[in-house]
């Protein structure tokens, strides 16, 4: 089990073990719960999304809070948190109450949100920052990539996963790790990886280790596509890593070999070799291609 702090919390709080154990909040697998309950360390991971002063934040999956806390600690003006656990009520409650107008939550499902509609109102771009579901952060996370217009409606993302997952976002050209993640995150973002977590970080410990990305738009990707051709592109090159890119691409288009000569690539690569600019130009290329 994760390291509680001893004694008051700094925000005057109840522990966060307390406030789980009060509310029986155990982490439901269905839902890809794992709960950090060490104020000290969601501060880090808060500080991480920072600088926060002025800033509105959005954060998905706050469970009992711990992150919700970390970021109203670390400055933000105001944290919009979006949680399906209904059981999580009370423990959002007791810290909006503490916070007065700064904390917004709303009891819905991520994937199906406007996101634009429900930023409407704030001024400037916000923050992602969210130690995410793990069974749904891969999806929120392309649909985020794959917002328009782009620019888009967030200046940053601070994002936890499973710590596979982080390192297929951040890799390299030619590494097992590469493929169709980290071509649609790095075109649009600059990608890093801040730091790792061990299992007995959360409670109760997950089977693997995690890690927190952040993910800094670009203004403009370059080559320009659109988002949605370029997933199609990455789906057809990796869905079988190991043929040439001149089978792969047959379900997209008649004459591939022409295709990828037009784009300047080699028909016998594979996708694994081409990097994130590549890719680019190869949607860029399809989207004018002949149908």
């Amino acid at each position: 089990m994760s390291a509680e702090p001893v004694g008051a919390a700094p925000d005057g709080l109840p522990s966060l073990g307390s406030v789980a154990r009060g509310l029986s909040l155990s982490a439901r697998k269905s839902l890809g719960q794992h709960f950090i309950l060490d104020l000290n360390l969601t501060r880090r991971i808060a500080r991480a999304a920072g600088p926060l002063d002025g800033r509105t934040v959005v954060e998905i999956g706050p469970g009992p809070g711990g992150l919700t806390r970390a970021l109203l600690l670390e400055g933000a003006a105001r944290v919009i948190v979006i949680e399906r656990d209904e059981r999580c009520r009370p423990a959002l409650e007791a810290i909006a109450a503490r916070y007065p107008g700064r904390l917004e939550a709303h009891f819905a499902d991520a994937l199906s949100l406007d996101w634009t509609a429900l930023l409407g109102r704030v001024a400037g771009k916000a923050v992602i920052a969210a130690n995410l579901p793990y069974n749904v952060a891969t999806l929120l996370l392309t649909g985020w990539l794959q917002t328009e217009p782009w620019p888009p409606w967030f200046a940053r993302m601070v994002l936890m996963f499973q710590r596979e997952v982080a390192e297929r976002i951040v890799a390299a050209p030619a590494c097992k790790a590469y493929g169709r993640l980290a071509v649609l995150t790095q075109w649009r973002t600059r990608a890093r990886l801040l730091f790792a977590l061990k299992p007995e970080a959360f409670t109760p410990p997950p089977a693997v280790a995690s890690a927190v990305v952040e993910l800094t738009p670009l203004e403009r990707p370059q080559p320009e596509c659109r988002a949605k051709t370029l997933a199609k592109v990455t789906a057809a090159a990796f869905g079988q890593r190991r043929k040439m890119l001149r089978q792969s691409l047959k379900p997209l288009v008649r004459d591939p070999e022409a295709l990828l000569a037009a784009a300047g690539l080699d028909a016998t690569a594979r996708g694994e070799t081409l990097g994130v600019a590549d890719f680019a130009r190869l949607a860029y290329t399809l989207e004018r291609w002949p149908a």
